[in-house]
């Protein structure tokens, strides 16, 4: 017998975009699975990281984050979503937004606590929820178009119901929610009194003139929502584990004081060149024209092959039915993809709780135009798997 303690997250290994990237490099096959771009980020970003390396910002950073920064983020939102987050005490920069929802996670949820989750979900939700000892509670949202029905959220509301867990632009579905999406989740809040989580890492990549709404435009959200971004997706350095998350001075003060235990303070000197970097506001508002070509050519690209392009409405992400290839469930399509057309791609089931099988890949393009053509011929090639 030994005296191991209780695993805290039973039956979890590595996650589907490491298996999948890693079955990529062992089949030498165009990695579509992960989300990370294959272009470099700005020279004159590094350059700046490089000037204040040099200038001596080698130490711990301020807790909350560099000053500077946090002011510049406040800009930002000012300018973009005419929303106030004073850079004091509603500001506060992470290590990668993924730690922005951890944190933000055990802030709020005790145990026994339940949490609401829109599935297909980012895979990071559930195992943070179950964590702090919370209850994730599904709701289980289907292709094509992915739309909540508000009336069984509301019946799944129970005097248990601590948060819930947004995000928008979605990933991996490419759905960004309406205005009534957001006045319905407000009456919710309004009635309960549950704290909200909203993922909002692609907030700047929205497509066909659309726009984007943030949990921020709603007075009745607002109080209650962490807002997490994500300068990863921002300025294509997602290696390089900056975030932040905007939240009202109560909130605030409550992640802080699990934040300075968690990571204590983000990287200096990138803290630093971020802050000059975003003073030039095309670098985040030409994104969505920037990967709006992009899509276009993958999905012109794809329509040679017999896969069928979803609507995709933001992030770097689209969906793919695959029924006319195969009757493969997700998973075994993907690993078969990969093996034997060297494309690699992500089953949509992984972002499910439960067992659930739709025939539909998750594609990434945000990657070089010679990259998206290549995996095309490939796919085109299919004919069945």
């Amino acid at each position: 017998m030994n005296n191991w303690p209780m695993a805290k997250l039973p039956g979890t290994g590595i996650s589907i975009f490491t298996e999948m990237s890693q079955l990529a490099a062992r089949h030498q096959a165009i990695n579509l699975s992960q989300g990370f771009p294959d272009f470099d980020c700005s020279p004159r970003l590094i350059s700046l990281v490089e000037q204040y390396m040099r200038a001596g910002h080698n130490q711990y950073a301020p807790m909350a984050g560099v000053m500077a920064l946090r002011e510049q983020i406040s800009a930002k939102v000012a300018s973009v979503s005419r929303v106030v987050y004073h850079p004091e005490n509603e500001i506060t920069v992470t290590a990668g937004a993924t730690q922005a929802l951890f944190t933000a996670m055990a802030t709020v949820i005790h145990p026994g606590d339940e949490v609401i989750v829109f599935e297909p979900a980012y895979d990071a939700y559930s195992p943070g929820i179950r964590v702090f000892g919370g209850v994730p509670i599904p709701v289980v949202l289907r292709g094509p178009d992915f739309r909540i029905d508000w009336e069984a959220v509301e019946r799944l509301i129970t005097p248990k119901t601590r948060l819930m867990i947004i995000n928008s632009p979605n990933n991996p579905t490419g759905r960004v929610l309406t205005d009534d999406d957001y006045r319905r989740l407000s009456g919710i809040v309004a009635r309960t009194g549950c704290y909200i989580l909203s993922d909002e890492v692609y907030e700047h990549i929205v497509y066909d003139g659309g726009l984007h709404r943030s949990a921020a435009h709603y007075s009745e959200l607002r109080e209650r929502a962490f807002v997490v971004a994500s300068f990863g997706k921002l300025y294509h350095i997602t290696g390089w584990k900056v975030g932040y998350c905007l939240a009202p001075a109560a909130l605030t003060a409550e992640f802080r004081k699990v934040h300075q235990f968690n990571v204590f303070s983000v990287n200096t000197p990138v803290q630093h060149a971020l802050a000059d970097f975003l003073q030039d506001r095309e670098g985040y508002l030409g994104l969505a024209a920037f990967f709006q070509e992009k899509r276009d050519f993958l999905r012109e690209g794809l329509a040679a092959t017999r896969l069928r392009v979803l609507p995709c409405e933001g992030t770097y992400f689209l969906l793919a039915d695959y029924s006319t290839i195969s009757e493969l469930p997700e998973r075994r399509f993907c690993e078969e993809l990969t093996k034997r057309h060297q494309v690699a791609a992500i089953p949509v089931s992984a972002f499910y709780g439960e067992q659930t099988d739709q025939q539909l890949i998750r594609i990434c393009f945000a990657k070089r135009s010679d990259t998206l053509a290549h995996a095309a011929e490939r796919l085109a090639k299919i004919s069945q798997i």
